[in-house]
């Protein structure tokens, strides 16, 4: 698998019909284009994951694996690329989904809460207020979790709701402070396989 992603991110383009015949854990990791950009932008881009078939459903199904059995009421997606994982992973439990948004987008009542995120930049967080009621069980999923300080708000916005955070999914959970202490207080899930998970954290 490791021998596939370092092929994989140098190739300029990847056929989207392609499956390999063994789909271990991440395979379709490889998927994932790196930045050409520079360092005001994220160091991978997960979308062309997101437009292969077999690598989205297997993606959504590893986040799953975990909470298989568990109760699950909702599943809540984080703006803006959580709102992708999230809604497929609720069609697949067929669960409601929820979209906790970036501050100034929802036209309703909503409660918000302010964070840091991955940048370093101080940002506001918001969810209606009318969506979770006390003891609702959700499972929060967002694209990636690098400082934690972003998933960290939509956590203490479910449960200032009185919700349950049933749990925390995302590609990958970085190995910062920010991503320990959510593994260590939450249930969690992501589809880096151990022995990679040191080069995501160091970004290669």
């Amino acid at each position: 698998l490791r021998a596939q992603c370092s092929q994989c991110l140098r190739s300029p383009r990847m056929d989207l019909c392609h499956v390999p015949t063994t789909r271990e854990k991440g395979w379709y990791l490889a998927l994932m284009a790196p930045n050409v950009k520079g360092p005001n932008y994220a160091w991978l881009d997960p979308s062309r994951l997101y437009c292969h078939p077999q690598g989205l459903q297997d993606c959504v199904a590893d986040l799953l694996q975990p909470f298989q059995g568990d109760p699950i009421d909702m599943v809540a997606g984080i703006d803006a690329m959580g709102f992708i994982l999230g809604a497929a992973a609720a069609a697949m439990l067929r669960k409601g989904f929820l979209a906790i948004r970036k501050a100034g987008h929802l036209c309703v009542q909503t409660l918000a809460q302010p964070y840091t995120d991955y940048s370093g930049r101080e940002k506001v967080m918001e969810v209606r207020t009318d969506a979770i009621s006390p003891g609702l069980r959700v499972l929060l999923v967002d694209q990636w979790v690098e400082t934690g300080g972003t998933m960290r708000a939509a956590i203490q916005l479910v449960e200032r709701l009185g919700g349950v955070v049933a749990g925390v999914a995302a590609v990958c959970i970085e190995d910062s402070e920010g991503g320990r202490w959510i593994r260590e207080c939450y249930k969690c899930a992501h589809c880096v396989p151990p022995g990679l998970q040191p080069r995501f954290n160091r970004h290669q």
